[in-house]
């Protein structure tokens, strides 16, 4: 039975754009952090081998102490380490994975085409991406014999239709005959799947970069022999982004009803609040002064309605009612659309407080 850890898709030394400049510069070092983590999940694990499917550096450009720190980590691992570039980390002449002298145990495949590393009681499949893209299956050709070794490959690309990125079909992965396909590309866990006889997965991302790679993110822990495969998720990331929603309708107010839907620990997250309901136009700046000492990161959204019961003063004998009265006119299909919505809370502001309220 072979023990193998599957990670793809670090991005180390991302931009981490939608954070101030000093929470980048952290979060930057807590991606090398990472590197350290998953070295010791190979040890407590006794791995006999560990798969990076590609993309563990967001592009060409790379700090100097992320690759020594990458390069540091990957030594520390008592077992080989095989690594399959992808399209944001490809193998060139110039790329990282030329300019520096890696540990023995570190293998690095760099030809576009399949390339075989025996290995005692297994064979290992692997390719490279050359460049940025790539329009031809990574599986091209591959059948492995039935031979009594297990046969597994680290690739990068995309299950699917996903032209420019290692499209790979069901169909090829099933003709391959592997037992299990170890990829890099999508961000989100796939879990374990089957195609044919042949088991692959997607571990995702370890670490969230961003709004669209929500929950938990690490790296998979798979046991594997001819016809039997089996695999866990292991969380490996120091910080979750997560999207909350929040109905701040009724007496409490908001910060009572932000309070009360509020996971126990928030300290760690990088959260994206969303306000919902029927309310009058929340002061975001105060919640947002107010809350945001309980995350690592925050950003409000206001997605409210105004009250049902504000048509009611369309009738009103004022500049109020009017306007009201005109925009029930040009909303009466969906009052609450949110760019009716929208302009209701514009005009409001201008007529009763002199003012704009920021959506």
């Amino acid at each position: 039975m072979l023990k193998i850890i599957h990670g793809a898709d670090f991005h180390l030394d991302s931009p981490f754009s939608g954070l101030s400049p000093e929470q980048a510069v952290q979060r930057r070092e807590e991606q090398r952090e990472l590197l350290d983590r998953l070295a010791a999940l190979a040890r407590d694990r006794q791995a006999d081998l560990v798969l990076l499917a590609g993309d563990l550096l967001d592009s060409e450009r790379v700090y100097r102490e992320t690759a020594l720190a990458l390069s540091r980590a990957l030594g520390a691992i008592p077992c080989p380490v095989f690594i399959s570039p992808g399209n944001h980390d490809f193998y060139a002449p110039r790329s990282v994975w030329t300019a520096l002298d890696w540990p023995d145990n570190v293998h690095i495949f760099s030809s576009g085409a399949l390339e075989q590393v025996d290995l005692p009681g297994c064979v290992l499949w692997g390719r490279a991406f050359t460049g940025p893209r790539q329009d031809t299956c990574p599986l091209e050709g591959l059948a492995v014999p039935d031979d009594g070794r297990a046969h597994i490959a680290c690739l990068h690309g995309a299950v699917g239709p996903d032209s420019g990125y290692g499209p790979i079909s069901p169909g090829d992965i099933a003709a391959s005959g592997l037992d299990y396909l170890a990829l890099g590309h999508i961000h989100q866990a796939s879990g374990l799947q089957r195609e044919g006889s042949t088991y692959w997965a997607y571990p995702g991302c370890p670490e969230g970069r961003g709004f669209d790679e929500l929950g938990e993110k690490g790296v998979l822990y798979v046991e594997a022999e001819p016809g039997h495969v089996a695999a866990q998720f292991v969380p490996l990331a120091k910080r979750r982004y997560a999207v909350i929603t929040a109905d701040i309708s009724g007496p409490a107010g908001a910060l009572d009803a932000i309070l009360d839907i509020l996971p126990g620990k928030t300290s760690d997250l990088i959260c994206r609040l969303v306000l919902t309901g029927e309310s009058e136009p929340p002061d975001l700046a105060g919640l947002e002064q107010t809350l945001s000492p309980e995350f690592y990161s925050l950003s409000l959204l206001d997605r409210t309605r105004l009250p049902r019961d504000l048509w009611a003063r369309r009738g009103e004998d004022s500049l109020t009612g009017l306007f009201l009265g005109a925009m029930w006119e040009m909303g009466q299909a969906d009052p609450d659309d949110p760019i009716c919505q929208l302009a209701l809370r514009y005009g409001l502001a201008a007529l009763e407080d002199g003012e704009e309220v920021c959506p």
